[in-house]
């Protein structure tokens, strides 16, 4: 692979990394974007993309694919050069630039690194019942509402992502099961209020012991956890939302103050290697509330710092965008943009 360089690389294109590439832009900055993933919009567009979200600014509700869709045509103002499928690897630092070398070999040479990976490498949490079954209707990112009408659908889970895609699928299926080993759920007080106001079979205390069919779906056995009596439910889809394992991968060789699977960050958003900061849910400082809100706000903050930090003499402050005549002007070569 060639090597690269770049004043700024942005390392996760999620909401949070495609604002700071935006939000680059806006300051001169050449940006190159960086995701192990091989489309932009991170774990948003990967896992809930049909889900509404009501905690932006500005949306009373808005879809994940739709917000994603909004923020890939702001940063592409910018032209960032994107590189994914290609996850980060290791960091050389030097006086003046920093090196980090992806996946695939490929050497990147920045003036500075922000880190914008959310959660890091995500893999879903495993279900038991599912290793001895190979045939179909195991979602575990759901499709359009549209595609469960008329089919029986088993949800397993008790977090926010289980109850959100029952209270999503119960108009259009047949018959939506929530199937949770707990006997309260970990959701948003006001979600689970319109879950137990809904048609919804709730299964508390309970776990899914087998899945039957073979090249498809035909029922599951429910297991009380309590009294261990078992129950036979027909069932055309089984969508395990037990969330995710994070990882932060070869980013834990980078010399980070970690806590956890988040990297501590001071008010500037740096994380203490020097010419590296992070914004977004990778990050952990006292009172830290991990909301997309809260990681465009870091990212704005710590794209004003770096670009201070990589143009010496630029005020921290930027002045208002509404006092800039047009948009952010493209960089000096076109750079290639995934569709």
């Amino acid at each position: 692979m060639p090597d690269t360089d770049t004043e700024l690389l942005i390392i996760g294109a999620g909401p949070t990394g495609l604002f700071a590439s935006f939000y680059a832009g806006l300051r001169g900055l050449g940006v190159t974007l960086l995701d192990s993933l091989p489309h932009l919009g991170g774990q948003v567009a990967a896992l809930y993309p049909r889900k509404e979200i009501f905690d932006i600014a500005g949306f009373p509700a808005v879809t994940g694919q739709e917000l994603v869709d909004r923020l890939v045509a702001q940063a592409r103002l910018a032209e960032p050069v994107v590189r994914l499928d290609e996850a980060a690897g290791t960091l050389e630092c030097g006086p003046d630039a920093v090196t980090v070398t992806t996946s695939s070999g490929r050497r990147i040479r920045a003036g500075a690194v922000l880190i914008t990976a959310g959660i890091g490498r995500f893999t879903p949490r495993p279900l038991p019942a599912l290793d001895t079954y190979a045939g179909s209707g195991v979602h575990h990112v759901v499709a359009e509402a549209e595609t469960y009408t008329g089919r029986h659908v088993v949800i397993v889970g008790g977090g926010d992502s289980a109850v959100d895609w029952a209270n999503t699928l119960v108009p259009h299926a047949r018959r939506v099961t929530l199937v949770h080993r707990r006997k309260r759920f970990r959701a948003h007080e006001q979600s689970v209020t319109r879950l137990m106001d809904s048609t919804v079979r709730i299964l508390t205390n309970s776990e899914i012991a087998e899945v039957h069919g073979t090249d498809r779906m035909e029922a599951v056995t429910v297991r009380d956890c309590g009294s261990q009596a078992l129950l036979r439910l027909e069932a055309d889809v089984l969508i395990p939302a037990l969330g995710h394992i994070a990882s932060l991968g070869p980013l834990t060789g980078w010399g980070l103050r970690l806590r956890g699977q988040q990297i501590e960050v001071a008010t500037d958003m740096s994380t203490g290697v020097d010419r590296v900061y992070a914004a977004g849910d990778i990050t952990t400082y006292p009172g830290k509330v991990r909301l997309m809100a809260v990681g465009f706000g870091e990212a704005a903050t710590a794209v004003n710092n770096l670009a201070v930090r990589l143009r010496p003499g630029e005020d921290l402050f930027p002045g208002h965008s509404t006092d800039r005549p047009t948009a952010p002007p493209p960089q000096k070569e076109a750079a290639p943009w995934p569709m």
